[in-house]
């Protein structure tokens, strides 16, 4: 499936790899199956896997490993926020409760509006600014450091407003 969509793309991602070493192309694959619909179907997941001769298992250890890799559909921004232990001296579990509570959902949900899905990921490389997370959208990535659960709330409302 992913081959007959993309065969330009795939080919050329798999032409940077050795023949012996095509399971490195994973990445660039899965990357390449999220790109169009935010997340790696179950279709696509098993086609990559088939691909590079490895097994599913492999590959859904690869999406569960990295934030930026997805195997579920979510909101039309991703807000990952770090819960690690020294994001959570920093406050980042309590923000976390309050953001969640502001927005109606529980860590995992997607807002009533489908705009927001709140998730909790270990480690975004930023310990001594938490509270922070990560917006992942169609445009990319913004992270946003020191924040405080009225600055969030005030961001997603600028998000809503900018995206109607």
């Amino acid at each position: 499936m992913l081959a007959e969509k993309y065969p330009q793309e795939v080919k050329k991602i798999l032409a940077k790899y050795p023949p012996e070493q095509k399971r490195s192309a994973v990445m660039p694959l899965l990357y390449l199956a999220q790109r169009e619909s935010g997340y790696v179907t179950k279709e696509a997941l098993k086609d990559i896997a088939a691909m590079l001769e490895i097994t599913s298992t492999e590959v859904v250890s690869i999406i569960g490993f990295y934030t930026l890799f997805h195997d579920e559909k979510a909101g039309k921004y991703r807000m990952q926020v770090c819960t690690d232990l020294p994001c959570a001296l920093r406050g980042a579990d309590k923000f976390l409760e309050e953001l969640c509570g502001n927005l109606g959902v529980k860590v995992g949900g997607t807002t009533a509006d489908g705009m927001v899905t709140v998730e909790a990921v270990m480690c975004l490389a930023a310990c001594d600014k938490a509270p922070m997370f990560q917006l992942q959208s169609a445009d990319g990535i913004e992270y946003h450091e020191n924040m405080t659960v009225d600055r969030t709330m005030e961001l997603v409302e600028a998000l809503r407003k900018s995206k109607a």
